[in-house]
């Protein structure tokens, strides 16, 4: 299929492109890319998680006119009609994101996750020109894996049989209301694609971190450890901290962002895992502490230990060929450059993020 996009027929520098959760982490990452390129970029967010603030005035100094910002929620259905009128790209990364959030408040996570991803839908399938649709989703929606064959060795778990990691094609296990919400979306995604032939292309992000990440105990576990080790804050590993992940360093997710809309005659209607591969895993304590405690300076311990999370993965990292071969994409950032950039700029912004987190919020 052809797409008479607007996108599509501009140049990068040319195109209106529109990112809910624009000021969050990953948000402000592509946005500051995408103004960079000479385009044109509104950013849609609340502003609610902290921190985002922070993050919404670091672009505005950087991109100045080139920038444009409208406060708004994607469970406003008349507020996303309004933001996406002139958009030829909207990249949706707004939404709900812990899932014990999501377990303690099912039907917040709902409405922010589901119902604000098929405003989203709604609001660009009724375009006169279609735009394209990129979603984060999750790894989550693989659920638990309990069906794969692990092996545990001294440092970290890994699959037994899945050399290369987890694949598209792995069956969906939609567990905990938030891998329940962002599924639901994922499908909306995927089938508004079929049936009204909206340009979309779906992310099964694993791991994510880098700089402007302030994560939580709850959610971005990175971010939170790093954070956590510079500003003393206590750090509490769930399970026996074995648990791996693949890890993939902001700019390079930015970089796939990008490359998927410029290959939509690929990639439309498709879903990719998009993360570090097996190439860039760690295990969340045995061997992250002391790699961080390597990079800070100093030793870094767990305050305490706590249960394994329910529907946590022993272990998760991509399969991420299908992503090399159909965006002419890899990660290019290790672990340890990563690590090295996500802990310089967390000292040289210490005061501003003691003050953003109050002094004691935590992450997984």
């Amino acid at each position: 299929m052809t797409y008479a996009t607007g996108a599509l027929r501009s140049s990068p520098s040319s195109r209106q492109s529109v990112v809910t959760g624009g000021a969050g982490f990953i948000g402000s990452n592509l946005v500051d890319a995408l103004c960079a390129a000479g385009g044109s970029v509104t950013v849609f967010d609340t502003l609610g998680r902290p921190g985002s603030d922070l993050n919404l005035a670091w672009l505005k100094e950087r991109h100045g006119d080139d920038l444009r910002f409208v406060q708004g929620d994607v469970r406003d259905v008349a507020a996303v009609k309004q933001v996406l009128a002139d958009a030829d790209v909207v990249y949706h990364l707004a939404g709900q994101t812990a899932v014990t959030t999501s377990i303690s408040d099912p039907r917040a996570d709902f409405e922010a996750n589901a119902v604000g991803t098929l405003n989203i839908l709604e609001a660009a399938r009724r375009l006169p020109q279609l735009p394209i649709v990129v979603y984060a989703s999750t790894n989550k929606v693989y659920g638990s894996l309990e069906h794969i064959g692990v092996v545990e060795h001294e440092t970290r778990y890994d699959f037994e049989d899945l050399a290369a990691g987890v694949a598209e094609d792995q069956p969906i296990d939609l567990q905990s209301p938030y891998g329940c919400s962002k599924g639901s979306a994922e499908f909306y995604v995927r089938d508004y694609h079929r049936v009204y032939g909206l340009p979309t292309v779906v992310f099964r992000q694993s791991c994510i971190y880098g700089q402007r990440q302030l994560g939580v105990e709850d959610q971005g576990w990175v971010g939170w450890f790093v954070l956590a080790a510079i500003l003393d804050r206590e750090i509490t590993i769930f399970g026996n901290g074995k648990q791996v992940r693949d890890l993939l360093y902001a700019d390079d997710l930015v970089d796939a962002y990008l490359r998927a809309v410029d290959r939509i005659e690929t990639t439309a209607g498709e879903v990719y895992n998009i993360g570090g591969g097996r190439d860039r895993t760690v295990s969340v304590w045995h061997e992250f502490g002391p790699l961080l405690s390597r990079i800070v300076g100093q030793t870094v311990e767990p305050a305490r230990r706590a249960a394994v999370r329910q529907s946590d993965q022993r272990v998760f990292y991509c399969d991420i060929r299908k992503a090399e071969r159909d965006l002419g994409w890899e990660p290019t950032v290790s672990i340890e450059a990563g690590i090295e950039l996500l802990v310089a700029w967390v000292r040289s912004e210490a005061a501003a993020l003691q003050q953003a987190t109050g002094g004691g919020e935590q992450q997984r």
